[in-house]
């Protein structure tokens, strides 16, 4: 995977974060979450100044992994540096049941990769907002961009169920 620069992409609780982990490791590609730029303890959002001096010299990178969302407009920059984009796009209750697992994981603690590294949950309540809203205002703007790359010959490869993000997995990252 030498040169390689993936972007994994999609609504929350879809899974990117594990499929980032092991396409990384398979790949011995350095991986970030976007999340971990993005949110500071307590759930604070980091500046714009702060989050892009951290996005804009990683996309600029040769090599690399990146998963999740960010800030919205820096998505299309980091789409169209990418040489493979992977989406995980599936029906928004299929998010929203994944994402109300995650909670509970967390709330048992049992939760092995807590989002954005952050001990504390993000309530319940904040998360399916957050899921809602990004299925109908981000995912359109994003659907486009996806489209967008693939026109100028980025590879896209669309995950739309759990079954199809598993047999991926099985294929291209292994262990």
């Amino acid at each position: 995977m030498n040169g390689e620069r993936i972007a994994i992409i999609g609504n929350a609780g879809g899974g990117k974060s594990t499929l980032a982990r092991r396409l990384a490791a398979a790949g011995d590609l350095p991986l970030t979450e976007v999340d971990k730029l993005l949110w500071k303890p307590g759930w604070v959002e980091a500046t714009d100044e702060d989050y892009e001096a951290g996005h804009g010299p990683l996309i600029a990178g040769e090599r690399w992994l990146i998963e999740g969302m960010g800030k919205l407009e820096t998505i299309p920059a980091r789409l169209l540096r990418a040489t493979w984009i992977i989406t995980i796009d599936m029906p928004i209750w299929m998010h929203f049941w994944l994402a109300a697992e995650r909670q509970i994981e967390q709330a048992l603690g049992t939760l092995e990769h807590p989002i954005a590294g952050l001990g504390e949950p993000i309530s319940t309540h904040d998360m399916f907002e957050t899921l809602w809203e990004t299925e109908q205002e981000w995912m359109p703007i994003i659907r486009a961009a996806i489209d967008e790359a693939q026109a100028v010959g980025i590879k896209v490869t669309r995950l739309a169920s759990v079954d199809a993000i598993d047999a991926f997995r099985t294929e291209h990252a292994p262990g």
